[in-house]
Parts: structure tokens; sequence; C-alpha cells
């Protein structure tokens, strides 16, 4: 498979690692294989001791669109699929654990599941016309990653607002609100993801290391896969019907 077949590419430059999701005709929508690269990428980026820090970014000018629901809701259904829900919460266990810092740039949209991918990172860059929406709940559905990054990173108040509202946050918002750490012209994000990147990569590696260890600690006392299953059974509790998942405006 060529890398321009790949739903995910790892490209280094100095110290620097970019996780490139490659599904630029799809706006870079999200399918099991992607997510089983995506792991495999950070799993490489993990043991490279070359690598200081770690930008997550879209093909084609767009992050990502959430879910795939065309693969999700085909006919047949893809074999990846029964196993999809423990690949995508055992990535963000992954990511949480993840002792380099992550960047996310953040052009065109991040949407249901790419928001959560999005609030995973430790840093957004993102552009000035760019949103973020968590808009599951205009859908009838649980937005379990979601609630989870926005609880653990942002608190209960923000996470209301994004998650029961359901709107688009443009960029501008984003870094008001302490979820962005800086909203730049649209043409802009990557290089400044770029900067912010190479900034942390001269850090040494064991501080950066030792300080996400412990916000780790004092985050989750428990770990992340406590974390994350108390995510899953409350959203089991809440009595959520299953079935096909339908679109919202802005996916594919």
């Amino acid at each position: 498979m060529s890398d321009s077949e790949q739903p995910v590419r790892l490209e280094r430059t100095g110290a620097v690692a970019e996780l490139v999701l490659n599904r630029p005709g799809r706006k870079n929508a999200i399918t099991g294989p992607l997510v089983s690269a995506a792991s495999a990428a950070l799993a490489e980026a993990a043991v490279d001791a070359a690598i200081g820090a770690v930008i997550v970014r879209g093909e084609g000018g767009a992050f990502c669109s959430g879910l795939d629901l065309k693969e999700f809701n085909a006919d047949p259904r893809p074999g990846w699929l029964p196993s999809f829900q423990a690949t995508w919460r055992g990535f963000h266990e992954q990511v949480f654990a993840f002792d380099k810092p992550i960047v996310c740039a953040l052009e065109g949209f991040a949407i249901n599941a790419g928001s959560a991918w999005a609030l995973s990172s430790d840093f957004i860059v993102v552009g000035e016309s760019a949103f973020l929406q968590v808009a599951e709940v205009r859908q009838g559905r649980p937005a379990p990653m979601n609630l989870a990054w926005l609880r653990l990173r942002y608190g209960d108040a923000v996470a209301r607002r994004v998650a029961l509202l359901g709107r688009r946050i443009p960029g501008p918002e984003l870094e008001r609100m302490g979820i962005a750490l800086q909203c730049v012209a649209d043409g802009d994000v990557l290089a400044v993801a770029r900067d912010l990147a190479i900034e942390l990569a001269g850090i040494p590696a064991q501080g950066l290391a030792i300080t996400k260890s412990v916000l780790r600690t004092l985050d989750l006392p428990g770990g992340p896969n406590e974390w994350f299953q108390r995510t899953a059974e409350a959203v089991a509790g809440a009595g959520v019907v299953g079935g096909p998942l339908p679109s919202v405006k802005g996916q594919p």
C-alpha cells in the first residue's frame, strides 16, 4: 500500500513527528483501520527516543469529520465494526498514557469523534474559521470520549456548554474558553503548531515525562482504564439504544 493509500502517515522532521490522518476524500473520517493505524504510529513514536513531540493533523485542510458513517452503516458490515468500540477506547487510553506532548493542528473542523481526538491532545492550535462541534446530543447519542476528555481537561461547566448545546464553537471562542492554546490565521495553523512542537521537543524528555506522569496521577489516581470505564458505564446506565448512526450536518 502506497503512502497515499495509508489511512495514517507518520512523518518525521527532526525531533517532531506528525501523525497525519490521511483520508482527505472523506474529510479524514474515522474507521476501524484508521484508528488501528494511528495506534501503531503512536506506539512507534513512543519508543523512538529521537522524537520529542507529536503533531496530529488532517490531510487536505480539515482535521476530522468524525466517524465515517458510510462505512459504519455499510451492508455487509465491515469486519472491524464489532471490535471498534474497544479499539477506540483503547486508543484514547494509549493517548492518555503517552509521555510525549501532543499538539493538535485543528484546521477546518473537528466534529464528534473528531472532537474527542482533538480534545485528547495536550495543546490545540486552531484556525480562525475552524470549529469544534460535539453534536451527538443533537443525534440522540452519547459522546463518551468527548465527555471523558472535556471533564478531565476542562471541568463540568465547559463540558456542559460544549456537550449539551452541541453547537459549533469557532476558533476564537475555543481560545477564549481555554480549549485552544492559540487561535491563528487559517493559513498559519500548521506553522504555529510546528513551532510549538519544536519548542516542546527542546525541553528535556525526562522533564516532560515526569510532569505528564504527575498530572496523570493527580487527575486519575485509579488510572485511565478506570476513568474511561466509568464513562462507558455511565453511558450504558443511561439506556442508550443502538442502531444505524445518523448523520449530522458537516459530516460525510
